[in-house]
């Protein structure tokens, strides 16, 4: 049996110190935190979407295709349904959403209660656990490992795990140090960069915060007039900043690109017809019901507390009725329901991302075991890959399955 050291006390790296020392090896568990699971206790808001459900190639499809090869091992290994019977021994009941979105049962600390669980199973084999363990550096050449620096002191081992995170949400202390000292040792990495983060606007709205646009979509255009280059079905909510929500976390990554390329607007459509479809029933309402409000009709289709502002930004009065409504102000209705203007982006925060993008290079891990190829005693998991899922509890899952895969030695 081989003795194991495991860097990083957050979902990866508890799940791989867990099946290392089940297995029979000698674990510790390093953690610079005071507690284990800092961002697990506050992801979903503090509920924990902990998976997704559905069979093994849905969920492999929600991830880019790499990504996704690489992953079919461990998740075959360790899927979604492993992870739940887990926490259910443990004491953790969950429930699906209508999304597919797992969660433990609504009740106060339900997060907590997920680390809870986890802390549990690691104690039950004997991990022993230091928090407060601050990795400075890393100690070697391959295709040796030769181990870690803390503070005032060198910890050496047979095998290391490193579990240690990306670059989002500093202050949970994932501060994406490790992969410049992995750069360092020749490791072939990817820069960080934001993803699955709120989108800073040009032009915020803070009179608009905490509106939500519902059930419509999100695009992302090269300039105003430029050509669409993504788009995503999904709620936004208005931020003092700019825009949160489903939609934007998920074009968040390519927003960010197009920004720095050079071109990027967005815009929301709350209505899916074309425009033309849209402006054609316009002028049906006009004719058969000449007396309705302009405001009425706006409110159908945004929130109320945004008719208001949208009508002065028109020229428009509350008393604005449909039968005299000029030409231009009825095409300038029709675009705020088919593509109501946010406007030019900010740059992406790295730090407020849900996960961050980049990490160890895939083609460089051994996607059966999260081996670093060409090192003896070397493995990475988690959110330190390159793996960036959608929202919906596929990146906890992933970091679930390739912790498992890398503790199982």
């Amino acid at each position: 049996m081989a003795n194991v050291v495991v860097v990083g006390g957050g979902a990866a790296g508890l799940v791989a110190a867990w099946r290392a020392a089940s297995l029979g090896h000698s674990v510790q568990l390093l953690e610079a935190n005071g507690r284990l699971g800092v961002k697990l206790r506050i992801s979903g808001g503090g509920k924990c979407n902990i998976t997704h459900d559905g069979p093994l190639k849905e969920l492999l499809a929600a991830f880019p295709k790499e990504q996704a090869r690489f992953l079919r091992p461990s998740l075959h290994a360790f899927d979604n349904g492993a992870v739940l019977e887990l926490l259910r021994r443990e004491g953790v009941e969950t429930y699906t959403r209508d999304n597919g979105r797992v969660f433990p049962l609504d009740r106060p600390g339900s997060a907590g209660a997920v680390v809870a669980a986890f802390e549990a199973l690691v104690q039950r084999v004997g991990v022993r656990v230091r928090t407060g363990a601050r990795v400075t550096g890393l100690l070697g050449r391959a295709p040796r490992f030769e181990g870690l620096l803390l503070e005032g002191e060198r910890l050496h081992s047979d095998v290391f795990i490193l579990a240690t995170g990306g670059a989002s949400y500093p202050e949970t202390g994932t501060r994406g140090e490790v992969l410049g000292w992995l750069k360092g040792l020749q490791v072939p990495v990817e820069p960080w960069f934001p993803a699955l983060a709120p989108l800073p606007l040009q032009r915020p709205r803070p009179d608009w915060e905490g509106v939500a646009l519902r059930e419509g979509e999100l695009r992302l255009s090269a300039g105003a007039e430029g050509r669409r280059l993504a788009s995503f079905a999904g709620d936004i909510v208005f931020t003092k900043a700019g825009i949160s929500g489903p939609a934007a976390l998920e074009l968040s990554q390519t927003t960010e690109r197009a920004r720095r390329a050079g071109a990027a607007w967005l815009t929301y459509a709350s209505v899916p017809e074309l425009p033309e479809q849209v402006d054609a029933a316009l002028q049906a309402e006009q004719r058969s019901n000449p007396r309705l409000l302009a405001a009425t009709w706006l409110s159908r289709h945004l929130p109320e507390r945004l008719v208001e502002p949208l009508l002065q930004a028109q020229a428009l009065s509350r008393a604005q009725m449909l039968k005299d409504l000029p030409k231009d102000a009825r095409r300038s209705l029709v675009a705020l329901v088919t593509a109501l203007p946010l406007g030019e982006p900010q740059a992406v925060p790295l730090a407020r991302g849900e996960v961050a993008a980049g990490g160890v290079t895939l083609s460089a891990v051994d996607p059966r075991t999260m081996a670093l190829r060409s090192w003896d005693n070397l493995r990475v998991c988690g959110e330190l890959l390159d793996i960036d899922g959608p929202v919906g509890g596929y990146n906890l899952q992933a970091a679930f399955s390739t912790g498992f895969a890398a503790g199982t030695i």
